[in-house]
């Protein structure tokens, strides 16, 4: 205590101005340290909340990438089945009017008396084969009568003679077919509770049925149905 007494003013001045030169060293560099330490949490909590971030933009930017790839593929197949169901309405409609511009001639082939001939003796023998019977009735148009008549003629001659056996076939006068049928016969056996239908809409109902496989493949291709099917 003494010794402190002894110094200057000068002296006491000069220990304070080192101890406070001292006391701000320390300062500063704790400051520093907490500076750096700061820092350095700073970068790691930057760093931390960066990578949240950009995993949930990934996470978000996938999630939207998901569903516009599914928005983009059920618009894909909404166009390809609107397509394709346009396709195949336009094939649909193109063959209705085939079938119907058929329908709408068959009246015409019986205007060419001979060939009409031909066609019903055909038809005849068809139904006469099929039956094999010894009597057969045959229904037709009243206005066919004539021709059915000599029609009938021949088929039973020709039956005979690829048979070897007689079939006596008439008219069934008592139910003629309508009118306004397109023509034909259809051909009756054991009193009528068999009958074979050969007239020409029946003939074109079978035509169409049968055969418009084959009809598809000549318009469109046997490739593109397949397609159309699959």
């Amino acid at each position: 205590m003494s010794q402190i007494h002894s110094l200057s003013d000068d002296q006491v001045a000069g220990e304070l101005k080192k101890m406070t030169a001292f006391i701000k060293q320390e300062a500063d560099e704790k400051a520093n340290e907490i500076r750096i330490k700061a820092e350095e949490e700073f970068a790691i909590e930057k760093s931390k909340l960066v990578r949240q971030e950009t995993s949930a933009i990934d996470s978000s930017y996938e999630k939207k990438f998901k569903q516009a790839s599914m928005s983009q593929q059920i618009t894909r197949s909404t166009v390809a089945n609107k397509s394709r169901l346009r396709i195949l309405s336009a094939r649909q409609e193109l063959l209705d009017r085939l079938f119907e511009d058929a329908s709408n001639k068959l009246a015409e082939v019986s205007k060419d008396k001979g060939r009409y001939q031909g066609i019903l003796k055909n038809l005849i023998l068809e139904g006469a084969y099929a039956l094999a019977e010894d009597k057969l009735q045959v229904k037709a148009r009243k206005a066919d009568y004539d021709i059915v008549k000599k029609a009938i003629d021949e088929a039973q001659s020709e039956y005979k003679s690829n048979v070897g056996k007689e079939t006596s076939i008439t008219i069934d006068e008592r139910d003629p077919l309508p009118e306004g049928s397109s023509g034909g016969v259809i051909i009756a056996g054991t009193g009528g509770k068999i009958d074979i239908n050969n007239t020409f809409e029946e003939r074109l109902k079978l035509l169409e049925s049968d055969a418009l496989p084959s009809i598809r493949v000549t318009l469109f291709g046997e490739n593109e149905n397949r397609k159309f099917r699959d």
